[in-house]
């Protein structure tokens, strides 16, 4: 029995194990299903009957071994680079020569074509496919992992697609693919990817804001941001203008030549003049009901990393510590919440809000709980059902300055983190409040 999940999710392609097909559902998705024994073939039928996908086959995958490495494909018999799998991945997504097809590494052939008589472990498929959700390249790129087995030995295929946010970041150095070589992108390329992006854009934080220009935002909270990102070898032999360099990280749009809506959330003095929601409400109350005065009160605007650094201060001034008996007659601390699920919980609301809207994040303590509220409902191939385990990324430039800056660690992961924090330390599950247009948590203080 093999559940693929709703009919109108995108395209996706899976690796085969074992006992278990793990799917990639458009770059952005990880699910599991049995395989039972199931033909590798008829998987990728009844996938291409379903959805439409474009899934590679196996005649498809020999002419890209018979044929000369190019743009577009790069073969390897290593199974231990991560640093080149990563650099490959990276150049595909940036897609330089501009095909808006998908790039391909392949893992188990040589470099004429030939099979190298390798076996391909479930290990290795589950290493390469973890390259999209690490926060080493950034943004995540879309791509799929997928086994073959031939006669001549296994490959593994990893298909990379074309980003939509060019240009992609690989440990801060932009990697782009030259004929059948990979290099790090000069000036004058990293400037055409950027431009390039403006005819991609397809999400609101890489959107240009018309009525807000260049001096609305503080370059030297940039300079700051830039020197986290991108590579120092890189910084030290660049002589870009301003606009330009704020334009490689999607904060600057070059055609319009204004702010994109990430670059002043992210560094602008007053982002709320422009993006009137773009603030977190905090409200403090003795009790558990709103219908007492709060005994404090606060709205946290301003550049992203004062709004998380002032909400960090309060969790820090309100979470009470208690002790409580542990092992061997000795004592262990136990706070009201543990600090990171809340800080988890609260930059998620950050990373997935909708920042059209105009209502802020609604960040409420009371005596017995907190409950965190975003505007902005849940966002692409994400449901109740499948919270836990998927991402869909309604604001990806503020993903990965999340990423950047050190308040996520890794993409995909914080609300099981902030579940698995939250039990260890003796609290209830977080209970989660959705509709179409609020997203909302509530986590309960810990009694004991």
């Amino acid at each position: 029995m093999i559940s693929f999940g709703e009919k109108n999710e995108l395209p996706f392609n899976a690796i085969t194990g074992h006992n278990t097909i793990w799917l990639w559902v458009g770059g952005y998705t990880c699910i599991t299903v049995s395989n039972a024994g199931t033909q590798r073939t008829d998987v990728c039928s009844v996938i291409s009957h379903l959805f439409g996908g474009t899934m590679i086959n196996e005649n498809q995958l020999k002419q890209l071994l018979s044929d000369l490495e190019s743009d577009r494909v790069e073969r390897t018999i290593s199974i231990s680079k991560t640093d080149k799998f990563c650099e490959v991945i990276c150049a595909f997504a940036n897609d330089y020569p501009n095909h808006r097809c998908p790039g391909y590494l392949i893992v188990g052939a040589k470099d004429n074509g030939s099979l190298a008589g390798m076996t391909i472990t479930d290990e290795l498929l589950l290493n390469l496919a973890s390259i999209r959700s690490d926060g080493n390249v950034l943004p995540s790129p879309a791509m799929s992992v997928e086994k073959f087995a031939f006669p001549g030995g296994d490959v593994a295929v990893v298909e990379v697609q074309a980003s939509t946010v060019p240009p992609v970041r690989y440990r801060g150095r932009v990697y782009i693919r030259v004929g059948p070589r990979r290099a790090v992108a000069n000036e004058q390329e990293e400037r055409i990817l950027s431009e390039r992006r403006s005819s991609l854009v397809n999400t609101f934080d890489s959107l240009p804001v018309t009525e807000a220009n260049i001096n609305e935002l503080n370059i030297r909270l940039f300079d700051e941001y830039r020197a986290q990102t991108v590579d120092t070898e890189i910084i030290a032999n660049n002589y870009r203008s301003t606009e330009e360099k704020l334009a490689s990280l999607r904060c600057f749009d070059l055609q319009t030549n204004k702010p994109t809506v990430a670059g002043l959330l992210l560094f602008a003095n007053n982002p709320r003049f422009y993006l009137p929601g773009g603030y977190v409400q905090f409200l403090k109350f003795s009790g558990t009901t709103m219908m007492e005065i709060p005994n404090d009160q606060l709205e946290l605007s301003g550049d992203l990393r004062t709004v998380l650094d002032g909400l960090r201060a309060k969790i820090t001034a309100y979470n009470s510590i208690g002790m409580a008996e542990d092992e061997g007659f000795r004592d262990k601390t136990l706070p009201d919440y543990p600090e990171w699920s809340i800080r988890e919980l609260f930059h998620n609301a950050v990373m997935h809000r909708d920042y059209a809207s105009t209502s802020p994040i609604r960040f409420y303590w009371f005596q017995d709980r907190i409950e965190i509220q975003n505007p902005g409902g849940l966002y692409g191939t994400v449901t109740r059902e499948t919270l836990r385990r998927r991402n869909s990324y309604r604001n990806p430039v503020i993903a990965e300055a999340l990423k950047a800056m050190g308040y996520v660690n890794k993409f995909g992961y914080g609300i099981q983190r902030a579940e698995a924090l939250l039990q260890a330390n003796g609290n209830q599950p977080a209970e989660f409040e959705i509709d179409d247009k609020v997203f909302g948590v509530t986590i309960r203080r810990n009694n004991a």
